[in-house]
């Protein structure tokens, strides 16, 4: 595969590598349709006990059903009802086994522990996935900005975006084609803020970040691409 815009393929490489891994879980198997209390029930079995379904439901755009789908997946996964930094990145590196997506599984781990306390519970999951899934666009592109932001300043760095780039060329790069240069991805770097930062202040603001992804045909076209998946 060659990549020819990569911030393109940075966002819709975080989608399909969280379809792989709830296909991982099981999560993605065709919902049963049994008693909706045997979930209820289940809720209160494992050590970190999840927010209730209602508050869930009112907090992503799964329905209650939906939810009590996915916490059976994600329970007989992880039964204490978390995802530590290690399991998550093991879970990557099984659909790379050729690459290296320790670093990129560290940044995408990081996106999805929302409090950092160094676990994604069952809420944190849920709440990605709604919005990865069934977000608006808005939502989505807030999504990735944040995915970007590694230290979380509010501002998107040109390290910080070498540092993303690297990873998903450490992870994926030298199996594409046709091949990567060792210097592709500091390449797209610049073109990227020659792109984003308008104000050429050597940083990239959501503000800048939004207003050009939404003026972008392809980027919002693979903002709908994974909107039916459950």
């Amino acid at each position: 595969m060659g990549i020819q815009g990569m911030e393109l393929c940075a966002m819709a490489v975080v989608v399909l590598l969280f379809i792989a891994v709830l296909k991982q879980f099981g999560i993605l198997e065709p919902m049963s349709m049994e008693d909706s209390s045997d979930s209820e029930l289940e809720l209160s079995t494992v050590r970190h006990q999840p927010e209730g379904l209602d508050q869930l439901q009112t907090q992503t755009k799964f329905t209650k059903k939906e939810l009590q789908s996915l916490y059976r997946g994600f329970k007989n996964e992880c039964p204490t009802g978390l995802v530590d930094e290690d399991t998550f990145k093991l879970i990557y590196s099984q659909f790379f086994p050729q690459g290296d997506a320790t670093t990129y599984a560290h940044f995408l781990f990081n996106a999805f522990d929302a409090d950092g306390n160094g676990a994604i519970h069952f809420e944190d999951f849920v709440v990605g996935l709604s919005i990865l899934l069934r977000g608006t666009v808005h939502e989505k592109l807030k999504w990735a900005f944040n995915l970007y932001d590694i230290n979380k300043d509010g501002y998107i760095t040109k390290e910080e975006m070498l540092a993303i780039m690297k990873s998903i060329y450490d992870m994926m790069g030298h199996h594409t084609y046709p091949i990567l240069r060792e210097d592709e991805p500091l390449e797209h770097v610049e073109r990227f803020f020659q792109k984003m930062d308008r104000n050429q202040d050597g940083v990239v603001t959501i503000e800048e970040f939004l207003e050009t992804c939404q003026k972008d045909e392809n980027i919002m076209n693979s903002m709908q691409l994974f909107e039916n998946v459950i």
